[in-house]
């Protein structure tokens, strides 16, 4: 497999068509087909086939093209390096953040990482599980430091351990069931919950039905932190999150947790990378950061 040809296997289906990739790529299409027939001959199977709905990859296809995206990130992660290493500057860094982190210690972590890298491009987005695998297996994200069961993750992505966080249900001030005390009491409440996979709102429910215990039934799914947030202020939606970020005065204002009893066991906050793989000169240092103040 030569460079050019995954850049070629890519760039089709960033495109959706092999005409608008050999156009992005500055070729002839002979040419990029010619790429693409190679990288069949050399993997021994068909990538991708044309109908009038335009191209569409097989299932070896579809393979090859997560690995296709990480290599090609890996590589210009390398270039970068070298760079770096030889006295350049602009390196960048993606990361993902659960909004907990951007809560607490992101602030402190920023201020200390700009002092360390001060000309480091970082592009932070939502540390929302369903985005943050993707993004780490494809290579578009350096790392993640999110909410995660460690069992639930596929085996290429490794995770870090950094701290166990507690979640309580929440409300406005004011919530006419502020006063419950058992789950029986929120029996018929209106819920907002996020029920991505391995999110604290379904770890609830997972819970609930795990020990006998009603589920939420008028439930609105949201996986929008600050939908979920204006939902909980301004109306009588419970939600269920962070008890750090309930308490926040920022965050939690207009808020207040429902001192329900029992509690789901806490959750584990770490840092998510790809097994196997360093991170990089410029993310190493901003990794070791959070994993600082987050275990302080």
């Amino acid at each position: 497999m030569k460079d050019h040809q995954l850049k070629a296997l890519v760039q089709v289906a960033d495109a959706g068509s092999i005409r608008a990739a050999a156009r992005a790529m500055h070729l002839s299409q002979s040419a990029l087909t010619k790429a693409l027939r190679e990288l069949e001959e050399d993997v021994g199977a068909e990538l991708l086939t044309r109908s009038y709905k335009g191209v569409v990859f097989t299932p070896a296809g579809q393979a090859l093209l997560a690995r296709a995206r990480l290599a090609l990130a890996t590589l210009d992660k390398a270039r970068e390096e070298v760079r770096l290493l030889r006295g350049g500057a602009g390196a960048r860094i993606a990361v993902a953040l659960t909004p907990l982190v951007a809560a607490t210690v992101l602030p402190r972590v920023l201020a200390e990482f700009r002092r360390i890298q001060p000309d480091a491009v970082l592009s932070l987005e939502e540390g929302l599980l369903t985005n943050v695998v993707p993004g780490i297996l494809e290579g578009r994200l350096d790392f993640a430091v999110a909410l995660a069961n460690a069992q639930d993750l596929p085996y290429e992505v490794d995770f870090e351990r950094l701290a166990d966080i507690p979640a309580v249900p929440a409300g406005r001030i004011g919530h006419p069931l502020a006063g419950a005390r058992t789950w029986a009491e929120l029996r018929g409440a209106s819920w907002v919950l996020n029920l991505t996979g391995a999110s604290q709102g379904s770890h609830l429910v997972n819970w609930l039905e795990a020990n006998g215990i009603d589920v939420p039934a008028s439930t609105v799914r949201c996986a929008s932190p600050t939908l979920m947030l204006e939902l909980m202020r301004r109306t009588d939606h419970i939600g269920f999150g962070p008890t750090v970020l309930v308490r926040d005065p920022i965050f939690g204002a207009g808020l207040q947790e429902f001192a329900v009893e029992p509690l789901p066991p806490p959750m584990s906050l770490g840092i998510l990378s790809l097994r196997g793989v360093p991170l990089s000169v410029a993310a190493r240092p901003l990794a070791g950061l959070f994993a600082r103040h987050l275990r302080n």
